[in-house]
């Protein structure tokens, strides 16, 4: 690759060879300038105001790749279902949420990928429910252009796997159970039910059925029956997951023919998080801080279900590293460290 250096007041008529970036601090930063753009005379000023007092005139060698071409092949390499790209713009590419899902990292092939000379990929974290439209990740090359060796790497890796994707969740008929003797007798009016609810619809599921029982094993026991006889694929007992002598909630889970596969999580709010199935329908037992915070274990591990992820052992426990929330004044999760130490 050689370049010609111009100074910019003799370089009017010329093509620009990349984007400029302008930056007014407080007000503005992005591209003043396009690739290919003709130099004006009345940009001159403006040019130089950016700190652009010479222009280089690109002439690629054979065998180098312009930064934009890089960028859009990188891009399409690592892009898999459930993405959009942008255009080019100073060099670089984001990646797009097509539609709601689980935004998924192959986060060792992105590693080697960023081991690659002068290649740049940034993601947001792994297993983190993404709306429509967020911008995931972006990429780009270090110089004005790299050899078509350090281009064709990247295809090389990302061949055959899927590097970045977003899977869509799916919508579950959940089945709702409400349980404690203070919201069954009436002395309190139930909050967890309209949270629960609220929760699920923003992951694209619905509530359609909903008991309220007592601090009973037999009640408990019946309403899951009644549940999955309602056609549920997916049973949430709210409260009594703690060790006080009325929270009967995991024995009764057991009691209806549960397998229970989690009870307990390295998360803060959460600890006391179940996760069981009865045949192929999940049945999840909800501490009752899913009902004051923002953010709990709920918010980190559903989404996963809903998306056919496996939410075992291993991928609980792997939640201790980042499950300590911070209580910060205003929440504002899901940007924050909150579930995010893998």
């Amino acid at each position: 690759m050689k370049m010609k250096v111009v100074p910019v007041a003799k370089a009017v008529g010329m093509a620009l060879p990349h984007d400029m970036t302008r930056i007014i601090p407080g007000e503005f930063k992005g591209r003043a300038f396009q690739k290919g753009h003709i130099i004006r005379p009345e940009d001159v000023e403006i040019l130089l105001s950016m700190g652009k007092e010479h222009i280089g005139v690109l002439d690629l060698n054979a065998g180098m790749v312009h930064e934009d071409d890089a960028a859009s092949r990188i891009a399409r390499a690592a892009a898999g279902p459930g993405l959009a790209l942008t255009q080019v713009c100073e060099g670089r590419i984001n990646f797009t949420a097509e539609r709601p899902g689980l935004f998924k990292i192959d986060l060792d092939l992105l590693r080697r990928v960023n081991s690659v000379t002068n290649v740049v990929l940034a993601t947001l974290h792994s297993n983190q429910f993404v709306g429509e439209g967020l911008p995931v990740a972006g990429t780009r090359v270090v110089p004005l252009a790299v050899e078509e060796a350090v281009v064709a790497e990247v295809e090389r890796l990302c061949a055959g796997k899927t590097l970045l994707e977003i899977k869509p969740l799916r919508p579950a008929r959940v089945g709702l159970i409400i349980t404690g003797s203070e919201v069954y007798h009436g002395r309190i009016k139930d909050k967890f039910g309209p949270v629960v609810r609220r929760k699920f619809a923003a992951l694209g599921s619905e509530v359609v059925a909903q008991d309220l029982v007592s601090d009973s094993m037999d009640m408990t026991k019946a309403a899951i029956g009644e549940m999955l006889q309602a056609g549920c694929n997916l049973i949430v007992c709210t409260g009594g997951m703690s060790v006080d002598p009325d929270d009967l909630t995991p024995a009764s889970i057991r009691a209806a023919g549960a397998t229970i596969d989690i009870y307990g999580a390295p998360v803060f709010p959460g600890a006391m998080f179940l996760v069981g199935h009865i045949g192929e329908v999940p049945i999840l037992g909800l501490p009752g801080c899913v009902m004051y915070h923002r953010a709990s274990v709920f918010d980190l591990l559903v989404p996963r279900l809903l998306a056919g992820e496996p939410v075992g052992r291993e991928e609980v426990v792997s939640l201790a590293h980042g499950g300590f929330c911070a209580g910060c004044p205003e929440c504002r999760f899901p940007v924050c460290p909150f579930g995010k130490g893998s």
